[in-house]
């Protein structure tokens, strides 16, 4: 039984119902009274309210051939904008949408920014991202950046890659624009993009490849983050005693040998080049280049090993893998699959990202949507075509 104030309970039950809203697309007052066990009445008038409040619109009558046609609600997503960015250690990518993460535009920006740069740019990314926005009800809502790095109490505690700690990210942007600012790790919010859009498990697990190797988890539809945000640094799990130096200050972690900045360095090496990028990559795993499909292998490996661990450490339901090499390679997961050994991997399904290289900025979306609207659990349908 829940007890409380009035006002408390008639904000849970709104919630309530504009989450209900949002799940199912379109639905009647009817149809929400009976799922929600509410009265017709207050669902009546909670739903007024969210009319007036412009979070919900009269979308037309329900095709039924029985009586009086219902008339349906929907969410009116295009009362505001969600704003997200990707802080990434070369590389910026900032993205505007409605919210219900649709209608995105995406830009890409170079980040040569040290540490007394990085906030100065990112409020010129702000503003241009934000320059020629249509007049809404609400305006940008929130203000979502994805760091590469631990992220605790809204504080970047530790960025391997970058001189980026201890910033005052949030004081700084939100003193700028007065909109809520948001920051979270990029693996979590990754996980949280697939778990909206795309796969709806309650025990995920999402692996983000990139910089670094980063884990967002989710047990019974909530993030887990740990004491103080370190959950989830799956990069520095150590799989070589004495191996390769790590910015985290151990030896033989994972993302030294098969994040995709480390095998692309190991090739570049090989090949006698300053640098190599992904396309150089896979167009010499297309040629059967030795060194670099020994590379595919060594990460195939390297991989099979630390969710092994994975599985016994958390037995979920699902593992998403987010990689330029399973976007590249598709049959790399199955290689990956055909090595685990560990007997859970029978109760748990390997599959590749759905949302790719939006997902940190779509699950980023998501953070801001849900702290607008009060609402925990929030399930979208996937975005049609791509927001690039």
């Amino acid at each position: 039984m829940i007890t409380g104030s009035k006002e408390l309970i008639r904000d849970m039950n709104s919630h309530l119902i504009l989450e209900m809203i949002l799940k199912e697309g379109t639905i009647s007052r009817a149809a929400l009274a009976k799922s929600s066990g509410l009265t017709k009445a207050t669902v009546s008038a909670i739903v007024q309210k969210l009319i007036e409040q412009n979070l919900v619109i009269e979308a037309g009558n329900d095709n039924t051939s029985l009586g009086r046609k219902p008339i349906l609600l929907a969410f009116h997503a295009n009362c505001g904008y969600a704003l997200s960015i990707d802080v990434n250690a070369n590389t910026i990518s900032a993205m505007i949408c409605n919210l219900k993460g649709e209608n995105c535009h995406l830009k890409l920006y170079p980040n040569h920014a040290g540490r007394e740069e990085i906030i100065p740019l990112l409020i010129t990314i702000i503003r241009d991202m934000t320059a020629s926005l249509e007049a809404t009800p609400y305006g940008v809502v929130g203000i979502g950046l994805g760091i590469h790095g631990t992220v605790y109490e809204n504080q970047v505690t530790f960025t391997p890659y970058s001189s980026y700690e201890q910033l005052p990210f949030q004081e700084a942007l939100e003193q700028e624009f007065g909109i809520p600012i948001y920051l979270e790790n990029e693996a979590n919010l990754s996980v949280i993009g697939e778990h909206t859009f795309y796969y709806h498990t309650p025990n995920l697990i999402g692996i983000s490849i990139h910089t670094g190797i980063g884990v967002g988890i989710l047990m019974n539809n909530q993030l887990y983050t740990g004491a103080n945000g370190n959950a989830g640094e799956f990069g520095h799990s150590i799989i070589e005693p004495d191996g390769r130096p790590c910015p985290c200050g151990n030896s033989g972690c994972l993302e030294q040998y098969a994040s995709e900045r480390s095998i692309l360095t190991q090739f570049a090496g090989l090949k006698g080049l300053e640098h190599a990028d992904i396309d150089s990559f896979v167009a010499a795993c297309h040629k059967q280049d030795d060194d670099a499909l020994s590379l595919l292998d060594d990460f195939i490996r390297y991989m099979s090993y630390g969710i092994n661990n994975l599985l016994n450490t958390f037995n979920p339901d699902m593992i998403v893998i987010n990689s330029s090499f399973t976007t590249y390679f598709p049959e790399v997961l199955r290689q990956i699959q055909d090595r685990l050994q560990n007997r859970m991997r029978m109760h748990c399904i390997l599959v590749p990202s759905g949302l790719q290289d939006t997902s940190i900025l779509l699950g980023a979306a998501c953070l801001c949507i849900r702290q607008f609207l009060g609402i925990q659990h929030l399930k979208l349908r996937k975005p049609q075509g791509k927001p690039f």
